[in-house]
Order: structure tokens, then sequence, then C-alpha cells
């Protein structure tokens, strides 16, 4: 693993992930599964010559999946991993929620916003990557690339509400507590920083033997 192309802020952080003790989700057979499969699928995908996509997705594209989208992002450089491309989407399209903005810039991301309505954040990590595109959007959005990727399901309301993903060709349910229960309280700069963080150290842990 090469941190040392992040900034050093995120350099920091990640290096706390084994710190970490998960609050955003309930450890179970079915949870151990889907970490399980997701990581094979990174570690040794079924077909080594053509990329891997995987398309994380909830709800409203607004919070958990887009982090997890960055995470995976920022991991595959970190792990070399070229041949992966993370997306995001929602069953609708919102915007990416001001908590997790502030959030990720907490972290050590440098964030540049372009717009209002449903705004374009430019996200970076790193000197040597260029910034990654975040705005809200459907799952199955021209952007997203939507041939044979991987459908990683981090919402329960999108884990049941979509049994079928059409052109995925695997689907794993690994769902996150959502942070917007804080939304409004003193408690929401925390809980977003924390879930940012703890959906980090789990993605970080799929790209390791």
């Amino acid at each position: 693993m090469n941190l040392s192309l992040l900034f050093p802020e995120l350099q920091q952080a990640i290096q706390k992930f084994p710190e970490l003790s998960p609050t955003i989700y309930q450890p179970n057979i079915m949870r151990e599964q889907s970490v399980k499969t997701l990581r094979s699928a990174i570690l040794h995908p079924a077909e080594k010559d053509k990329p891997l996509k995987l398309n994380f997705i909830c709800t409203h594209n607004s919070r958990r999946s887009q982090i997890a989208q960055i995470w995976a992002t920022v991991a595959a450089a970190c792990y070399g991993k070229d041949e992966l491309t993370a997306y995001s989407g929602g069953t609708e399209a919102t915007a990416l929620h001001p908590n997790v903005v502030h959030a990720l810039q907490e972290i050590g991301f440098r964030v540049e916003q372009d717009g209002d309505h449903n705004p374009k954040y430019s996200i970076y990590f790193s000197e040597q990557y260029p910034p990654l595109i975040c705005w809200s959007k459907v799952y199955d959005d021209p952007a997203n690339l939507t041939d044979s990727f991987i459908a990683v399901m981090v919402c329960a309301e999108a884990d049941v509400g979509c049994p079928f993903i059409p052109s995925a060709r695997k689907r794993i349910p690994l769902r996150y507590k959502d942070p917007k229960y804080t939304d409004g309280t003193p408690d929401e700069s925390a809980t977003y920083v924390r879930t940012a963080l703890e959906i980090g150290a789990e993605i970080f842990s799929f790209f390791q033997e």
C-alpha cells in the first residue's frame, strides 16, 4: 500500500483506520459473506483482463454511496489497482449532502464545488491523480458505464427495493447506517466524520490479502 501519493492529512486518517470499531453496521454471518465476496472480487477478479467496475448504490446517492465510491477510488490508487473504477448512484437523484462535503474536508480531502442545484464536486485526494467528480445521479446514469458491473447495495431501502439491477453481473448487499439521523443536531459533524472514516476503513480492508 502506497500512502505517500495522498495528501498528508489523508495519510494520517488512513493510518488510524485499525483503531476504529464499527458503529455503522452490525457484523453478522450474512454480512461476513458479503465482505468475503466483495474482497474476493477485488483481489481475485474473475475476468483479469477486463476492467473491474464497482457501483455503490443507495436511495438518494447523497451520502453513503458517494462516500464508498470516493474511498474505493482512493484505495485503488494506493494499492495500484488501476483496473478498478468505482461509481455510485441512487434509485433517484438528489444532491451530495453538504454534511458529507464537510466531513470529507475535515478528513483531508480538498473539495471544489461547481454549480448550485445538484452541484458537481471535484474531490481531490492526491497531487498525482485527477479529482473524482461527484454529483447525485441514478445508478444507471450514462456516466456510470452501466454494463457488467458489481452492484454494492449500501442501504436497506435500495437493497430491498431493487432486488434486480439490470446489467449487474453481481449484486452484493453491504449496508451502512445512514448518518442523516443526526442532521440538525450538535452531533451531526462528528457523526458524518465517523461514518466516512468507518466506511473508508472497511473499503480499504477489501484491498488487503
